[in-house]
């Protein structure tokens, strides 16, 4: 067990305390070494993500057979896969090559919302398990458990890895605007400091013309070396330093952006604004599989020893869905894994890696040009504020239970939230989820909760998140 996983039930209790006591108890903590901090595991795959880049065709497949063995074993013995696998016919211990993973039955969304906890690998205890959500940014939250001391140091490590292809070290300052609440009042603190990883946390609810100029001033009071930022606040910033004719009074070596989709045109702009390379990547919070830009190429390369990836059969606009079977997450391995998120394969544009002998050479790192969707929502205060529903995507229990969540608005500072009662759902716990909502929304708004026999969707089929008419 890794000491973060062991004390991530605190973290509340961290980010609620007062700065001089987050402070001392988090310069305590980033002075423990990290092989304790996040345990045997994340030195495992510190040392994995390093190698794979210079692995040849044949000792990733052989590695990608041994992890999805493992998973479908795993996956074999918790009640839910047993019954599909047995009819279907699949014996994950004959499983020898990596085109028998045809033969498992697909998962979906709704799959774990109604059968979660028969999907646990019973020969875990509950003491093994983490509980996370996903928030439900694609309109339906799913609750999932991760493998405590495995999971999360394995994302740290990947996460760290992919980085360094832009000049993260670890240990870097860090600059990070991506949904930290810093104050639940529209006048409220716009920043604090994060002494656990010596990360200064910039409110992305608070990001307006008027308020900018401590944005500045907090910048170039902590100059980080990176900003990790959503890309909609990354060009929120970069729009509003430009209109106003103000500027950061040091350099950046990266911007590292995430959780949203980022246009071609989108990273041109902002690399030639901070004069710094810009990173982006693909995950998600069930941790199945993870792709990001590699050294000189800007397609985004999934990783062969996180997790396999397949690709759905394309859509009328060409898109692919990103299918995922997790490697590692024996608690509760998630196999062949409708992901929802659709993407434009590159399997025929590879030459932009041609100039890289690693990854973006080799065809055994699946290729994509973009993910598709995920594009930038925002919900608008009465004072103008404007909060990236990215940002309060919330992984926490808030929408546990429920099918599906979708926000309506009509006028500025004026919010609906429509959701759909799945049947673990508990009429009590709506005070705790608007309660949750309005911490992120801010005192600027007021907000309503409406249950719905469904929430509306697109032609499609698929779930709205958002529905607008400001």
């Amino acid at each position: 067990m890794s000491l973060e996983d062991t004390l991530y039930p605190l973290l509340k209790l961290y980010e609620a305390a007062p700065q001089s006591v987050k402070s001392l108890a988090g310069r305590a903590y980033r002075a423990i070494p990290a092989s304790l901090r996040y345990g045997a595991a994340y030195t495992r795959f510190q040392t994995e993500a390093r190698a794979v880049e210079t692995w040849d065709a044949e000792t990733i497949r052989r590695y990608q057979i041994a992890a999805l063995r493992d998973s479908l074993i795993a996956a074999s013995k918790a009640p839910f896969y047993a019954e599909r696998f047995a009819a279907c016919g699949v014996d994950p211990r004959k499983f020898e090559a990596l085109e028998q993973l045809a033969d498992y039955p697909l998962l979906t969304k709704q799959d774990l919302l109604l059968h979660r906890e028969q999907m646990v690998n019973p020969e875990f205890t509950a003491k093994q398990r983490l509980y996370i959500t996903t928030g439900g940014s694609s309109g339906v939250p799913v609750g999932f458990y991760l493998h405590k001391g495995v999971s999360r140091p394995k994302e740290q490590a990947y996460l760290e890895a992919q980085w360094s292809r832009r000049g993260y070290r670890v240990g870097d300052r860090m600059a990070v605007i991506r949904g930290g609440v810093t104050s639940s009042k529209a006048r409220g603190g716009i920043s604090y400091y994060d002494a656990t990883r010596n990360w200064l946390i910039l409110s992305s609810y608070h990001l307006t013309p008027e308020r900018l100029p401590e944005y500045v001033a907090a910048l170039n009071r902590f100059r980080p070396q990176h900003l990790h930022a959503y890309p909609s606040a990354a060009l929120m910033l970069a729009r509003g330093l430009g209109q106003a004719g103000l500027k950061l009074d040091f350099p950046l070596t990266s911007l590292l952006c995430g959780s949203e989709k980022l246009t071609a045109e989108s990273q041109q702009h902002l690399e030639q604004f901070f004069g710094a390379r810009v990173f982006h990547w693909y995950g998600h919070s069930e941790r199945v599989v993870l792709a990001a830009q590699g050294r000189t190429s800007n397609h985004l390369h999934f990783w062969p020893t996180y997790g396999f990836v397949e690709f759905g059969e394309a859509n009328a606009d060409g898109h692919r869905e990103i299918i995922g079977t997790s490697f590692h997450n024996h608690v509760m391995p998630l196999i062949r894994y409708r992901t929802g998120d659709y993407c434009s394969p590159a399997f025929q544009s590879r030459d932009s890696g041609a100039e890289d002998s690693t990854l973006e050479s080799q065809a055994t790192w699946p290729t994509v040009e973009a993910v598709v969707g995920r594009d930038y929502e925002f919900l608008i205060s009465a004072s103008g504020r404007r909060i990236s529903l990215t940002a309060i995507n919330m992984h926490d229990t808030i929408f546990d239970g429920l099918l599906a969540v979708q926000f309506f608005q009509e006028r500025p500072g004026e919010v609906e939230c429509r959701f759909q009662p799945g049947p673990q759902w508990q009429s009590s716990r709506a005070g705790t989820m608007q309660a949750g909502l309005l911490k992120k929304l801010g005192d600027d708004f007021i907000l309503t909760l409406r249950e719905m026999k469904e929430v509306e969707k697109t032609s499609a089929g698929k779930h709205k998140w958002l529905v607008t008419r400001v």
